[in-house]
C-alpha cells in the first residue's frame, strides 16, 4: 500500500482517548473501526490497565477521520459503562476526549469546524453531550480540558446544570456514557516518569511542583498517580507545546525533586506519536552535540513509539 501522504492530499491527526484499557476485546474492535476507514491510516494504539485507558492515533483526510471518530465514539457509547469504570486517570466520557491536529494542508480553523460537525453529529445521533476545547472553545474558559473535566463523571449531572459548564451540544449527561470533548489543538505530548517508589504521594508532590497551573513548568500538566501493576509511582505529564518546556527539562526538573525524598527515575514513556523535533532537542541536549543543525526536521515527521 502506498504511505498515507501519496494517496491523501491533506492529512488530519485525530487522537481519541477511551475509558477502557484492560478490555483488549473492546480496544481491537475500536482499533479496527479506524481499520475499516476509507482513507485513513492507524498509526498507534497505545493502553494502560492501571490508568484504564486507551488512547488511539490515527490521520488522514479530514472526511476519513471524521468518520472514524465517530465509528469510535459510538463503539465507546454502546459497550463502556462509566457507572461501572474505575482507574487513576481522570475522565468523564466513555470516549472522553477527542482533538483534532493539523498535519498537512490543514489549517486549525478547518480542524476547529471538524470538531464543531463531530460535536454536532454525536449529540444528533449518540446523545452523547459534547463539550468545546482549546482552539474550538467558545470561550477562553473552556480552553482547558482540566477544568472542563474538575469532577469527573460521578459529578458531571450536577456541574452542567450550570449554565457557565452547560454543553456546547447537548443538555443532559448521557447515563452511561458521560460526555467528551472535542477541539482542534497543537500536537502534544503525553510523557509519563516513572519512580522508585510505592509512594503516591511522592509523585504527586512533583507532579504539583512541575505543572504550569501550580507555578512550574509553562505549558505542563501533570499528576500523580499509582500504576497498581507495577507497584510504581508515576507523573503523569500531558506537555501541551513542547516548544515552550522540553522534554528534557521536565526529566531533568523531576530527577531533582525526587531525589529530595531519596527516590530516583527508573524510566519514562511516551503514549501515542511525538514530535521527531522533540526528540531531536533530546539527543542535542544529552549528546551536547556541536553545530547541531535540526532546521531540516519539520512538525510533520513523527515517529511512532
Amino acid at each position: 500500500m502506498a504511505p498515507l501522504g501519496e494517496r491523501v492530499a491533506q492529512i488530519v491527526e485525530c487522537i481519541p482517548n477511551f475509558s477502557e484499557g484492560r478490555n483488549k476485546a473492546l480496544i481491537n474492535e475500536l482499533a479496527d473501526a479506524v481499520r475499516s476507514s476509507s482513507g485513513v491510516m492507524l498509526l498507534n494504539c497505545s493502553s494502560d490497565e492501571s490508568h484504564n485507558r486507551t488512547v488511539l492515533t490515527f490521520a488522514g483526510s479530514p472526511e476519513g477521520v471524521l468518520d472514524a471518530a465517530f465509528k469510535c465514539a459510538k463503539i465507546a457509547v454502546d459497550k463502556i459503562d462509566l457507572t461501572k469504570h474505575s482507574g487513576e486517570h481522570p475522565r468523564m466520557g466513555a470516549v472522553d476526549v477527542i482533538p483534532f491536529v493539523p498535519l498537512r494542508d490543514v489549517t486549525a480553523a478547518e480542524c476547529v469546524e471538524m470538531s464543531k460537525k463531530l460535536g454536532q453529529k454525536l449529540w444528533d445521533e449518540l446523545r452523547l453531550p459534547v463539550f468545546l476545547y482549546e482552539d474550538s472553545a467558545s470561550v477562553p474558559e473552556r480552553k482547558n480540558l482540566a477544568t472542563l473535566r474538575k469532577g469527573q463523571f460521578e459529578g458531571m449531572a450536577e456541574k452542567i446544570k450550570n449554565p457557565a459548564f452547560a454543553p456546547d451540544y447537548g443538555d443532559e449527561l448521557h447515563k452511561t456514557a458521560g460526555i467528551t470533548a472535542c477541539g482542534a489543538r497543537r500536537p502534544l505530548i503525553a510523557f509519563n516518569i516513572n519512580l522508585s517508589t510505592s509512594d503516591v504521594e511522592i509523585a504527586k508532590k512533583i507532579a504539583k511542583i512541575i505543572r504550569e497551573s501550580s507555578g512550574g513548568l509553562k505549558s505542563v500538566k501533570s499528576i500523580g498517580i499509582m500504576l497498581h501493576e507495577r507497584n510504581t509511582a508515576q507523573v503523569s505529564i500531558n506537555m501541551t507545546n513542547y516548544l515552550d518546556t522540553p522534554l528534557y527539562r521536565v526529566l531533568e526538573l523531576v530527577k531533582i525533586e525526587a531525589a529530595r525524598y531519596g527516590v530516583s527515575v527508573i524510566g519514562t514513556e511516551i503514549i501515542g506519536l511525538v514530535p521527531m523535533q522533540a526528540l531531536l532537542d533530546c539527543a542535542h541536549y544529552y549528546l551536547m552535540i556541536e553545530n547541531f543543525d535540526g532546521k531540516n526536521q519539520v512538525l510533520e515527521n513523527y515517529l511512532l513509539l
